[in-house]
């Protein structure tokens, strides 16, 4: 949509914006810092090509809630209080030229604000829905915390000359339920020096695409069932 102009938009009568949430944060030794932007913008740019003329995409907000990474140079964090006010305004104003507002968040961290921003905007009584990556839960081997085997291989299939070779040795691999205590107090410096929470050695691009595939397909299949009225194929 930033290439566009106001014209293009009116003509499209686009009913659903779709607006992709990053973060510039780190990623390990190997990973860029725009990892989740990346993520988050190929995300709705795949469902935005699955949706037609009814969607359209709008440019990717590169900073969120990334304090528990501070300590790692790189990282550029706004918080919790400045993405919700963002994502307020956002809404508000594309909610007089679309129906719907949908946040598709590459970052994790960004939760808490996001969850708050959409409550909210509910209340005011705006059409607007929010999601986070999710695949399947049976998926072998199981989806890591961070700069792990899953966005390394996210990454290796959306955008492999960004990835440094050779990948770095595993982090820490522990389950998030177990250290997310630690990481609370003292962030993820505290439970992983090099940043990385996984293995992201056996990493493929192959795996990415399938990840990939999966999340646009739920995000596809969660927005068909909004009441919006999609055009015909």
């Amino acid at each position: 949509m930033g290439g566009a102009t106001t014209t293009d938009v009116a003509g499209s009568a686009p009913q659903v914006l779709l607006v992709p949430l990053g973060a510039t944060e780190q990623h390990g030794p190997h990973l860029p810092l725009s990892t989740d932007t990346t993520l988050a913008a190929r995300w709705a740019e795949g469902v935005a090509a699955r949706l037609g003329s009814a969607a359209t995409v709008a440019p990717a907000l590169p900073y969120g809630s990334s304090g528990e990474h501070q300590s790692f140079p790189g990282t550029v964090s706004i918080g919790a209080d400045a993405v919700q006010l963002v994502l307020l305004e956002i809404t508000r104003s594309a909610a007089t030229w679309v129906d719907q507002v949908v946040f598709l968040s590459g970052h994790a961290g960004n939760l808490d604000p996001v969850t708050a921003a959409v409550e909210q905007l509910r209340r005011e009584g705006h059409q607007v829905s929010h999601f986070f990556p999710r695949w399947d839960v049976s998926l072998s081997p199981p989806i890591d915390a961070h700069a792990g085997r899953t966005e390394t291989s996210l990454m290796l299939h959306l955008s492999p000359d960004d990835v440094r070779q050779p990948l770095p040795p595993p982090g820490n691999r522990r389950p998030l339920a177990e250290i997310i205590d630690e990481l609370r107090h003292g962030g993820v410096a505290a439970v992983s020096a090099s940043g990385v929470l996984g293995d992201p050695t056996r990493a493929t691009a192959e795996e990415g695409k399938r990840l990939l595939d999966q999340l646009i397909d739920r995000t596809v299949v969660a927005l068909s069932a909004i009441d919006v009225k999609w055009p015909s194929p």
